[in-house]
């Protein structure tokens, strides 16, 4: 009975196993991006465009 007992406790011991997976990883992701640029224009500079136009 005392010569069980370690094989009993050895088929008990826990075993963890990592491994690499054999297909690779692939991430998703949705990134939505959105910005506002705000430009000051000085007010002589505003008024010629309004008044002129650009072109």
């Amino acid at each position: 009975m005392t010569a069980m007992l370690p094989m009993a406790m050895a088929a008990c011991t826990p075993t963890v196993q990592m491994a690499a997976p054999k297909e690779p990883i692939t991430v998703n992701l949705n990134v939505k991006i959105q910005h506002e640029i705000y430009v000051k224009v000085d007010k002589e500079v505003d008024d010629l465009f309004s008044e002129q136009g650009l072109f």
